[in-house]
């Protein structure tokens, strides 16, 4: 039987305390938990207390995994210090530091009504909740045959301890129109984690690759989170 949480802050926070990789990695490869570090767990406390300190249901969004400049620091999806502090409201003794991904989020958070608004209404994960490095950069999972054959597993139980604590809806989405997305709508084909993924372009594929349509991308974001305003809750399995 699953644990149950007064708020979403403690069942989140539940969740980042129980995550032990379980899995092997190849030579080169290693885990990034950015939640053993305890300046960066304070933050996340912090965090997610403030913007989840309720028991609404919120709509997931999964990236793909934490990067070294973003969660990697903060403990907070796509949020660097720099953001983490201007736009949240959570002082840090990092470096501020701006990361491309997390400047294309807040933008798109600021159009959306701004963080209360939307942390109000979304909760953003990740496949793989912890990072991966290899050669000193990022590594994502999909990018290693044997690593994902072997973390899916894994994965799977990261995604089932989410949705068995956490009150969601039957829609998800998806960052990432690629690789990701197709990974993820194999194995939610398989399991019916979800009703239906709705893709959105990767913050960074964004940023490196389209910059200056970046308010057009910004507002296909909105247009496509607004079909959660439609709201119908997920079922539990």
């Amino acid at each position: 039987m699953a644990k149950t949480f007064d708020t979403q802050a403690e069942a989140i926070l539940h969740f980042f305390r129980q995550l032990k990789p379980d899995f092997e990695m190849g030579a080169g490869i290693s885990i990034m938990n950015p939640y053993k570090n305890p300046a960066t767990w304070s933050v996340a406390e912090k965090f997610y207390h403030k913007f989840y300190g309720d028991d609404r249901p919120r709509a997931f969004i999964f990236g793909i995994n934490p990067g070294r400049h973003g969660a990697g620091v903060t403990g907070v999806p796509f949020t660097d210090p720099l953001r983490l502090e201007e736009k949240c409201g959570i002082p840090n003794e990092w470096k501020k530091k701006a990361e491309l991904s997390s400047q294309f989020v807040y933008t798109m958070i600021d159009g959306y009504g701004g963080v209360e608004a939307f942390y109000g209404r979304f909760y953003i994960t990740a496949l793989s909740p912890l990072g991966f490095v290899r050669d000193g950069k990022n590594l994502n999972y999909y990018d290693d045959k044997q690593l994902i054959k072997d973390f899916e597993p894994w994965m799977l139980r990261c995604i089932r301890r989410q949705l068995a604590t956490m009150p969601t809806e039957e829609v998800c989405y998806c960052l990432g129109e690629g690789q990701n997305f197709k990974y993820f709508s194999k194995v939610n084909q398989r399991y019916g984690f979800f009703k239906e993924i709705i893709p959105l372009p990767h913050p960074r594929w964004v940023m490196q690759y389209r910059l200056k349509r970046m308010p057009e991308f910004v507002d296909l974001y909105l247009e496509r989170l607004s079909v959660s305003d439609r709201r119908e809750p997920r079922e539990k399995q």
